[in-house]
Parts: C-alpha cells; structure tokens; sequence
C-alpha cells in the first residue's frame, strides 16, 4: 500500500503537524533549489549559525543551518520499468467538484514541478455551467489517463504508451511531433512544445525518463498530465493532491479500492456511489480513470476569477 494510503494513526498525525511546524521552512530552503528542511531534527541540535533564504513569496527568511542538507536525487527509472508501471497498482483520481474555489495552487504546483508555462499547461480549472439557470462552478481538468486511450492506439512510434498501473504517458525521446495523438483526444488535454522547453535542472536528477515531468521536453514534441509518476514511485501522491488546500483532489489504487486527499482516506467504491460519481463523456468508450464528484453542497459560493488563460474564462 502506498504510504498515504495507510490508516490514520497517532503516530503519522504527530509527524503531520511536526512537518506543519517547520512548513514555512521547508518550503523557503526548497524554493533555493540548493537545499531542504530536515524536519526530522530535534531543536537541540540547532548549530546556532543562521542562513538566508529567499521564500517563493519574495521574503528573505532564516533557517538554522542544522535544517538543511543537500537534496535527493530523483531514482532513475529504466526504460522498460518506465513503460510497465508500478506492479500490482491501478491509479484512480476523484475530484469534488464541491471543494473547488478555483484558488488555483494545483495549476501552480502542477506547473513548478513540471517545468511549464501559462503557454502550455497540463492542468486547467475550466468554469463550467450545467444550463442557462443554473449556477456555473470550477472544474479541474486534466488528461484523464484512459482504459481505452484513443492517443495510444494512433501513436505511430509508440511514443504514447499504457501502463499496467493506469497511467498514460509520453516518451519525448521517441516522439516526433506528429500531433495525431492531440487530434484523437476527445477531451483536448494535450499540448505542443512549439518552442524551447525550460533547461531542465541537472542537479535535481541526470536521469532522462517518462516518469520525470519535463527531464526530457523537447521543441516539437508532446506532453500532457502525467498524474507525477516519479512522485508515486515513491509512495507520494501527485503534486496537484497535496497543493490544493480543500482537499478537491483525491487519489489512490482501485485495486486497493482505497482514495485519499491527504486528510481523509476512503473507500473508492462507496465514495463514487454514494457522490453519484461520473465520468467525462463516458458514452464514448475511453474508460477515463478520473472520476468527478458532482458540485452539490458545496464549500464556497461560485466567485467569478479571470485567469491568464482565456480558455478558462469560457463557459462550457
């Protein structure tokens, strides 16, 4: 079982609001892209000696050098373990249309871990309306990494390919622009690298692999939601899951008919019957492996944003 999949224990709640604690430090020493919080130190060990940091917010915060140390390189996947998956897995995403406000820190985490921009997002927060008298709501939207994938099946050189544990994904070293694959997703969640791709950051990781968002973007290729495989593989949820603070995205195994959003961990099954949970256009046969939640009861009243993307300033 995934390590955000197990029970709520006193023990993980401790360790939860120890990370909380030391929140604003990790997320300073991050953003360097030099350094990380080790927030399992105790504070008897501070060194005493003090670093600036600037924070994402612009602020000059200071961290006891104790706090920091070097980060992880990413694992380096193979190609075949790429393409297979993770075994005995079956991914599953669930979003509560009734939790979003559209305070788009997924699309910001999604677009930070994957090195994109405004240009070519892989995750939208569309404003949606049912019919003309009723109220419009938020939709996050992004591949659905479907059973029956129409991308995978037009792909000439494999480059689009289905794992065993759910996902779809696409290799950038074998694609070659050919864009019939965005033309064959009913649900247009794909997008073009029509220019230079931000440089990847070496000393993150060397490895070039499907499973890490933007290690191998290249001009004239494809890329699309990944649902953050390099995160999965190490028992982590997607990037999207763990920004949105009302807990609008769930995600988890089928197999083990278990979902979390990271406060709250439930049964998949009993979670999509009795939410009357759907899929988009499931009259077309693609099987998707994103599932909505409709917006009833919900959270926040509907506040009409204007984004940076005129896409999602239309109503559907």
């Amino acid at each position: 079982m995934l390590s955000f999949m197990q029970n709520n224990t006193s023990e993980n709640e401790n360790a939860r609001q120890d990370f909380l604690k030391l929140g604003t430090l990790a997320v300073a020493a991050t953003a360097c892209g030099s350094a990380m919080c080790s927030c399992g130190k105790n504070k008897s060990e501070d060194s005493g000696k003090m670093v600036k940091l600037l924070s994402p917010e612009g602020e000059i915060v200071e961290v006891d050098e104790s706090y920091l140390r070097e980060p992880a390189d990413i694992p380096c996947v193979d190609e075949k373990d790429a393409r297979h998956g993770i075994p005995n897995r079956k991914f599953v995403m669930v979003v509560d249309l009734a939790r979003c406000k559209n305070a788009r820190k997924c699309k910001e985490a999604c677009n930070k871990n994957h090195h994109t921009g405004h240009q070519k997002e892989y995750l939208k927060v569309l404003k949606m309306q049912d019919n003309p008298v009723s109220s419009p709501y938020w939709q996050p939207t992004m591949c659905f990494h479907c059973d029956d994938p129409p991308c995978v099946k037009v792909c000439p050189v494999d480059a689009t390919f289905k794992r065993d544990d759910g996902l779809v994904l696409i290799d950038n070293d074998r694609c070659i622009g050919c864009r019939v694959c965005m033309a064959a997703c009913p649900y247009s969640q794909r997008v073009f690298n029509w220019g230079e791709p931000e440089t990847w950051d070496e000393s993150i990781s060397s490895c070039s692999s499907p499973e890490i968002g933007g290690v191998n973007a290249k001009k004239g290729t494809v890329e699309k939601c990944d649902f953050c495989p390099d995160q999965v593989r190490q028992g982590e949820m997607p990037h999207c899951v763990t920004a949105c603070p009302n807990g609008v995205f769930y995600f988890g195994d089928e197999n083990e008919d278990a979902v979390s959003n990271g406060e709250e961990t439930l049964k998949l099954s009993e979670l999509l019957t009795t939410r009357a949970g759907y899929r988009a256009l499931e009259e077309l046969g693609t099987k998707p492996r994103v599932y909505y939640l409709p917006p009833v009861n919900r959270l926040f009243p509907f506040e009409d944003m204007k984004s940076d993307n005129p896409e999602e300033n239309t109503v559907n």
